[in-house]
């Protein structure tokens, strides 16, 4: 009786090591900020992936047949290029089937390409500059539009919308900062507005007041600036300081829960008006409610609010392994071509396609402003 007892149970337990074996482990890298001044976003990035890791394990995920268990291999780049190239190699040499990140374009435009030479398909969910897509790599995608797109679309809502006579421009001199401000200049001046001055910080400065006050001296009644709201938050409260009331914008970078924090209390109400390179239209109810269900859930699940970028890293991760999903195979090579023919995606971000670059199609934009130091909603432009 004991000795069948016991093929019983070596039976059961070959049976047991035989499924867990089989289950395949399909790991899926997140790069971001997670140290340094702009760890607050980074962290809103990641806790993105983790949710929509986490939701997919527990609705359970069939590839090719097989049910398969999803690992997220977190890295921080602390937005630093060189640590960027870093952890991509990490991830590369960690065998990962697809990345989402990273969060700045001076960190996602060098690791495309450790990424593209191993043929793992990357997307971004937050880095704007052009150059990130354009560089002939067929695993880079992103889901947010670019500089051009944004810069250009503030630079004429500056003069059209906002009246602005006379406007002066600050960058922090990164990929992403410059690259904005150049676009916001030229769309700008193809509304026929002027720009008086153009001047330079870095993404790590606190102190602004030699910039500032040659920009005072020109009396803009707009201020652009190309960066994070990490530096935007303290330049705010310096312009207060120095008696400079004029307007103050932004692209998505600035964009986030924390600008007023940053701020110190120094923002008026509508002052800053600033782009996030994304967005729903509020008369798509469907797509709204998807949103809104997304931040009740990251709220309840992180006990925190959704920053700027999380929700687009959530769509971004349900995207590769859409593309897994329907091509039978977590392999790379296998997933791309789908990966790369998404279109009609429905995410909590919106309608989500690639073109051939990998860019979005038709990306959105939305405009937002700041009441009550609380984000409010302008509107969306395409």
């Amino acid at each position: 009786m004991q000795i069948k007892l016991n093929a019983v149970l070596g039976a059961l337990a070959l049976t047991i090591a035989g499924s867990v074996s089989a289950q395949e482990v399909v790991k899926i890298g997140h790069v971001g900020p997670t140290s340094g001044q702009i760890a607050h976003l980074g962290k809103d990035n990641e806790n993105g992936a983790r949710m929509a890791i986490d939701e997919l394990n527990a609705k359970g995920v069939t590839i090719g047949g097989k049910k398969v268990k999803l690992e997220l291999l977190a890295e921080d780049d602390g937005g630093d290029p060189k640590q960027g190239t870093a952890a991509a190699q990490k991830l590369v040499d960690a065998k990962v089937h697809g990345v989402v990140g990273h969060l700045n374009s001076g960190t996602s435009i060098p690791a495309s390409k450790i990424y593209s030479d191993a043929g793992i398909p990357q997307i971004s969910p937050s880095a704007t500059n052009p150059k990130f897509t354009r560089q002939g790599f067929k695993t880079t995608f992103r889901v947010v539009a670019d500089d051009v797109h944004l810069g250009g679309t503030l630079g004429r809502y500056a003069v059209k919308n906002l009246k602005g006579k006379s406007i002066a421009v600050i960058d922090d001199r990164t990929a992403y900062g410059q690259g904005v401000a150049d676009e916001f200049e030229k769309g700008v001046a193809s509304a026929g507005g002027k720009t008086v001055g153009r001047e330079f910080t870095n993404d790590k400065a606190t102190d602004f007041t030699a910039i500032l006050t040659n920009i005072k001296a020109k009396k803009p009644d707009i201020i652009f600036f190309g960066g994070m709201d990490a530096v935007a938050g303290p330049m705010i409260r310096q312009m207060k300081q120095l008696g400079i009331k004029a307007k103050f914008m932004g692209g998505d970078g600035i964009c986030s829960g924390e600008l007023p924090k940053l701020a110190g209390g120094a923002m008026e109400d509508e002052q800053v008006v600033c782009a996030e390179a994304g967005g729903i239209d509020e008369k798509d109810a469907a797509a709204v409610k998807a949103m809104t269900d997304f931040k009740a859930k990251f709220k309840t699940k992180f006990n925190a609010d959704v920053q700027i970028y999380s929700p687009y890293v959530y769509d971004s991760v349900n995207l590769l392994v859409a593309a897994m999903v329907k091509a039978g195979s977590s392999e790379p090579a296998k997933y791309l071509p789908v990966l790369a023919k998404t279109a009609g995606y429905k995410g909590v971000t919106g309608t989500i396609a690639f073109d051939e670059k990998g860019d979005i199609k038709n990306g959105a934009l939305t405009m937002h402003s700041y009441k009550a130091e609380k984000i409010t909603n302008i509107g969306v432009v395409r």
